[in-house]
């Protein structure tokens, strides 16, 4: 094209996206921020994010079972080293499954009844997990709830980011990560105290319930208007928009601003398409943090923790320790979740790679240089069946995993784990926003299968200090590819990122 017929489109496409640069725009921008109603949008996250709760719920229910499945009076039922490897890694197999589907599933059904969708494996996974009479049934009960978890992580963000406005979706884009460590630190409460009193089995009838409340309030719920204006659908888009803003403010502004990116895009990527920077830049951006999150070990020690800490022989009992540890990472995601849109994405990303990176070296570093009668370790070579070791007397130096343990789960929850998801569904081009979406979910689930399924091995071969410094290097990886690859999106419209994509030009992020 002939450099000065592309300058006025160039010029046009910039001024459509332009609402930050200049000062009346920003001044209309930030009236029309102060004048919505956000309590339906929040209600609305928090029908979805509900899904978030079962799967950190999910997620996390070998820790505490795994302990009591060791012990079982019932061949059929007792978990020895290979049993319980699988038993904690084959949820991850079933997610990134879930997340191969998502790619169709968000397209076809829209994120909403996606989500929605995700109720019936989870709730069956459950049933037959409350209800195992033997390995298999537990194995394909982890199985479905690792599918449902699946196709939630690939939907659940993407649904948030298109229904939330420029000046909150920072917060409610966190809302998952925060949702899923509720989730885990309920199960390690329930976990804790019904197992004083009823079977393990009835935390799976527990995780019935958060899937049967999520699906109920979603009915209520509307779709997201770009989705729906990707289907042709523009009345039923300016409803959804008219309910989430509110219907005495005015988003005409903003809904023209969705259609206008709508319209400039295919109904699909096409295969011609792929090699377009403005597609395969920010999916390559998304995948690469999704491959690295996981890589940093966060869902082996999550899996394991209890192990972990019974192998460290912390001055806590595993289950307390398990417990404060998840509390840690709750306070830690709501860090992210206030200061997210203030102090913005990357140097949060900074602070989490680093925290992570010092405690994984420090685990890793006490692990090998701390003899096994201080740390009360037994010939530091397995974590399974750890309940039937001698005990050893106890010593303050133990506390060191804990904290390491504590300050690892805090790093994470403070960048790489909310932050991660936000931007997955941030940088997406909407055309290939649901497919790019399943292939994050598909990478960093296979991804964590791999680690979690192949664990206990490595620590039986090499010890237990190996991945937790394999994990350290990965975190140093992390903060070389934030510098080099991550853009910073605080404050900016969904149609302002992609227009950095399509041109290049830093100016429609400032």
């Amino acid at each position: 094209m002939d450099p000065s017929a592309r300058e006025p489109l160039v010029r046009k496409t910039r001024s459509s996206y332009r609402t930050f640069t200049e000062s009346a725009g920003k001044r209309l921008d930030k009236e029309y921020l102060q004048s919505l109603h956000n309590k339906r949008l929040y209600l609305a996250v928090f029908a979805a994010v509900l899904g978030n709760f079962n799967f950190g719920f999910a997620l996390v229910y070998p820790s505490p079972v795994i302990p009591a499945l060791e012990a079982h009076p019932s061949p059929a039922l007792r978990l020895n080293q290979h049993t319980a490897s699988w038993f904690g890694s084959v949820f991850t197999l079933g997610a990134a499954v879930g997340g191969l589907s998502a790619m169709l599933l968000n397209d076809r059904l829209g994120r909403k009844l996606s989500i929605m969708f995700s109720a019936l494996p989870s709730a069956v996974g459950y049933a037959l997990m409350a209800g195992a009479q033997g390995i298999g049934m537990l194995l394909l009960g982890r199985v479905l709830t690792g599918y449902a978890g699946g196709v939630t992580s690939a939907s659940i963000p993407v649904y948030i980011s298109e229904i939330s406005h420029a000046g909150v979706r920072g917060m409610l884009g966190a809302c998952p990560q925060l949702m899923a460590v509720l989730g885990s630190l309920v199960l390690y409460a329930l976990g804790k105290y019904l197992g004083l009193v009823l079977d393990w089995r009835w935390l799976a009838v527990a995780g019935e319930v958060p899937v049967l409340t999520m699906i109920i309030l979603l009915c209520f719920m509307p779709n997201s208007p770009r989705f729906l204006l990707s289907q042709g659908k523009e009345d039923e888009a300016r409803g959804s928009l008219c309910w989430l803003r509110g219907k005495d403010t005015d988003y005409t502004r903003e809904y023209e601003q969705i259609k206008d990116s709508v319209r400039k895009q295919s109904q699909r990527v096409s295969c011609a398409e792929i090699k377009d920077p403005f597609i395969y830049k920010p999916i390559l951006i998304a995948v690469g943090m999704r491959f690295l999150q996981q890589l940093s070990g966060v869902t082996c020690v999550l899996v394991y923790l209890q192990s972990i800490f019974k192998k460290t022989s912390v001055i806590l009992k595993p289950e307390y320790d398990a417990a404060l540890v998840g509390l840690v990472r709750l306070f830690s995601v709501v860090i992210a979740a206030v200061s997210m849109d203030k102090a913005g994405r990357k140097i949060l990303l900074f602070v989490s790679a680093g925290v992570m990176l010092v405690s994984n070296l420090t685990m890793g570093l006490y692990i090998h240089f701390v003899p096994a009668s201080q740390n009360g370790t037994f010939a530091n070579k397995t974590l399974v069946s750890s309940a039937n070791l001698p005990a050893e007397p106890t010593n303050y130096i133990t506390l060191i995993p804990l904290l390491a343990t504590m300050f690892f789960i805090m790093g994470y929850a403070m960048g790489w784990g909310p932050i991660t998801w936000l931007l997955m569904s941030e940088i997406l081009p909407l055309k290939a926003r649901g497919v790019a979406s399943g292939l994050c979910v598909v990478v960093s689930w296979l991804t964590a299968f791999t680690l979690t399924r192949f664990f206990l091995w490595v620590v039986e071969v090499f010890g237990l200090e190996v991945p937790f410094l394999f994990f350290a290097v990965i975190c140093a990886g992390n903060i070389l590819f934030t510098g080099c690859c991550v853009p910073e999106t605080k404050g900016r419209s969904l149609e302002q990122i992609e227009a950095f994509f399509r041109t290049g030009r830093r100016s429609f992020m400032r």
